[in-house]
C-alpha cells in the first residue's frame, strides 16, 4: 500500500503534467490564431501603413503567460511572408518578444488594478516598440530613409489596432467564465 507521501508526490506530477499541457496547448492557439490572422490578411498585415490584425492579442501577456510565447511564434511564422524577408523574421519577431515581455511585466506590476488600466498601459510597449524599431529595421536592411513618417504611421495603425480590437478582446476574455486564475 502507499503511504501518503506517493499519494501527493503523484498529485503534484499530475497536476504539474495538466498545466504544463494546458500552458503548451495556450501557446500553440496564441501562435495559430496571430498567424491566422496575419496571413489571411496580408494586404494588410506588412508595411509601414499596416493594420495587423494580430497585433490584437499583444495585450493578452497581461493576463496570459503563456501569449508571451505564442504572439512571438505567430510573428515568427507571420513574418516567413513578410516582404521585408529575413530581417522582419529575425528583428520583427524580436520586436514582438521584447514587446510581449514588457507587456507582462506590466501585467505584474499592476496585478490588482482595473483591466481598463492594465490594458492601456500594457498597450505602451507594443506600440512603442514596434513604432521604433521596425522603421529602424527597414531603414538598415532596405534604405527606407523615411524613418519618422514610418514611425508615425505604425505609431497610430498599432495603437489603433490594439485599441480598438485588442482591449476589447483583453477585457472580454478577462471575463470569461473559462478563464483560469491559476495561470495569472
Amino acid at each position: 500500500m502507499k503511504d501518503h507521501n506517493d499519494n501527493t508526490t503523484e498529485n503534484k506530477k499530475k497536476k504539474a503534467f495538466v498545466m504544463g499541457t494546458k500552458y503548451l496547448v495556450r501557446v500553440a492557439i496564441f501562435a495559430g490564431i496571430y498567424f491566422a490572422l496575419s496571413f489571411t490578411l496580408q494586404a494588410i498585415s506588412y508595411g509601414p501603413l499596416q493594420f495587423r490584425v494580430g497585433e490584437a492579442m499583444t495585450l493578452l501577456p497581461l493576463i496570459f503567460p503563456e501569449a508571451v510565447l505564442g504572439l512571438t511564434i505567430g510573428c515568427l511564422i507571420s513574418n516567413i511572408f513578410s516582404p521585408f524577408g529575413w530581417y522582419d523574421m529575425v528583428f520583427g519577431t524580436l520586436a514582438t518578444l521584447i514587446a510581449s515581455v514588457l507587456t507582462y511585466i506590466i501585467g505584474r506590476l499592476l496585478k490588482n488594478k482595473n483591466i481598463i488600466l492594465k490594458g492601456v498601459v500594457g498597450a505602451i510597449p507594443p506600440i512603442l516598440v514596434n513604432a521604433l524599431l521596425l522603421p529602424l529595421i527597414w531603414f538598415l536592411f532596405s534604405g527606407d530613409t523615411l524613418y519618422w513618417i514610418n514611425f508615425g504611421m505604425i505609431l497610430g495603425t498599432q495603437a489603433a489596432t490594439i485599441f480598438v480590437l485588442g482591449l476589447p478582446l483583453l477585457i472580454a476574455l478577462n471575463k470569461a467564465k473559462g478563464y483560469d486564475e491559476s495561470l495569472k
